[in-house]
């Protein structure tokens, strides 16, 4: 992991077309904005895991679910 300190209004690029700016920072609390072409999807971590667990799941249940049909 690469750890960088940035204060307010300062920003990061990521491979040429991502930047992520400090928006604001209260307390504990940092505000970030993302500027990013409209086909690379931005997701808080915990929304991308639950996407992820249901898309295993629903692979999992149709594909067994197929399996079965063929099966008769």
């Amino acid at each position: 992991m690469l750890a960088l300190s940035r204060k307010k209004n300062e920003a990061l690029i990521l491979n040429n077309n991502i930047e992520i700016t400090i928006l604001e920072i209260k307390g504990e609390q940092v505000k970030l904005g993302i500027t990013a072409p409209k086909d690379v999807p931005v997701y808080r971590k915990e929304v991308y895991v639950q996407i992820q667990d249901a898309n295993k799941a629903a692979a999992d249940t149709s594909g067994m679910d197929a399996l079965k049909d063929l099966l008769g």
